[in-house]
């Protein structure tokens, strides 16, 4: 077969020469159709919204009341501004960034987003073969609709999230099954005592355990290519279930039990952390800590990094931008790897984070809505782009590797 007949809109495809290649990947990584005019990670949501029922692209893009969190997140990144070098010799670039004994292809990866399946079929899994192929970590949540293992058997670099359950032999068994999957790498999400007050989910329509009911129906009708190439694909293979939330299948999507699955979590406090430390050979990572006593006491327990995370806005209303606290929280852990969730959408975000103290970044809602736009060739293309713009900026600011970053690259615009 002739090079020219290759087939180059696979996800392999993309991902191969549009990261390889930054100034392909500006002009929409050499893709066509519906993949041609994706220039940027905000592209994919304009596609998503008109794919996902009102309900579910609600859930996704959504955070709580005011929307305080969310929005800092993004301003956070723009009150910094870049202090370029010239003329230093750029033609050596590369994004390798070395984690837990890995090396990375870059420095960023897929963050833990819940009941993904239902974005795109077999989203978890979508977003797991596109995150290896491209050697970027992606972190399964622990309130997805896919089986941990069969994630392992994609990808087996994959990292698993942990919503701890509310008694202690539940928690055990539940470390014991993660450890037998293979997992290297556990991240324990511990800014839910309770749930936050989502009201943009009830105005979109969206419930936990989902109730089927008028509103939903019509939502899904008007949506025809995800009613039949979503969802009715996906009840093709059973009613989909909670599969990580515990050692054993949690409840059903539509069952009453998910309430009381996701609840008795106040009485949870670093003891608990303590007893899955002794337990838990791998790295244990701690996400949704904000305050540099909080990382301080998470180094002291034993844990080998921490992601400094809000929520994306969808806990606390007002919680300060991880990017905010980042500096103070990298001088009271030394040199514990330190990793940021929220807010990041461009190369430069990555970078402002990373000259800031950051070890890595991860996205969320941006490869989410790749995999609703394209499924495992959105999530590929989004890699690429993400990579192409870091590629581009350490170029422009004269580095050719992230370690040479520094806060010597930036000045605060303003307080």
């Amino acid at each position: 077969m002739k090079e020219s007949a290759l087939n180059t809109h696979t996800p392999q495809a993309i991902a191969q020469n549009a990261s390889s290649n930054a100034w392909t990947a500006f002009n929409g990584a050499n893709t066509k159709g519906k993949l041609a005019s994706i220039l940027c990670l905000d592209d994919f949501e304009a596609r998503a919204r008109a794919y996902l029922p009102k309900a579910l692209y609600g859930y996704i893009a959504g955070s709580v009341e005011t929307r305080q969190s969310w929005k800092d997140n993004f301003n956070a990144f723009e009150q910094w501004g870049f202090v370029p070098r010239v003329l230093q010799n750029v033609a050596r670039r590369s994004q390798s960034t070395t984690l837990f004994n890995h090396e990375w292809s870059c420095p960023f990866g897929i963050a833990p987003m819940g009941i993904a399946a239902l974005s795109t079929y077999d989203g978890d899994q979508v977003m797991a073969r596109a995150a290896a192929q491209a050697n970027i970590p992606f972190i399964l949540s622990g309130s997805s609709l896919t089986r941990l293992e069969s994630i392992m058997e994609v990808a087996p670099n994959s990292w698993f999230q942990a919503y701890l359950p509310g008694e202690q032999q539940r928690i055990n068994g539940l470390i014991a099954r993660v450890k037998a999957a293979g997992v290297k790498t556990l991240v324990i999400t511990v800014d839910i005592p309770v749930a936050g007050n989502r009201e943009n989910n009830i105005r979109a329509g969206f419930s936990t355990p989902l109730r089927p009911n008028g509103r939903l129906i019509w939502d899904g009708m008007t949506h025809p290519r995800w009613l039949l190439g979503t969802f009715l694909r996906t009840l093709m293979d059973g009613i989909p279930h909670f599969e990580n939330s515990f050692a054993e299948r949690g409840a059903p999507i539509i069952s009453s039990n998910v309430e009381r699955d996701f609840s008795n979590r106040e009485h949870l406090d670093w003891r608990h952390i303590e007893k899955i430390r002794a337990l838990w050979p791998g790295n244990l990572i701690i996400k949704g800590i904000l305050s540099a006593p909080d990382a301080s006491m998470a180094k002291t327990i034993g844990a080998d990094g921490i992601i400094i995370s809000n929520h994306g806005g969808r806990q606390l209303d007002g919680a300060v931008s991880p990017l905010r606290v980042l500096p103070d929280i990298i001088q009271a852990v030394g040199n514990l790897p330190v990793m940021l969730d929220g807010g990041i959408r461009r190369g430069s975000d990555v970078l402002k984070a990373l000259a800031l103290g950051a070890r890595f970044v991860f996205l969320g809602r941006p490869f989410n809505f790749a995999a609703a736009t394209a499924s495992q060739a959105g999530v590929s293309h989004a890699i690429a782009l993400l990579k192409a713009e870091i590629d581009r900026n350490m170029a422009m600011l004269g580095v050719n590797r992230l370690e040479e970053l520094g806060k010597e690259h930036l000045l605060k615009l303003r307080v």
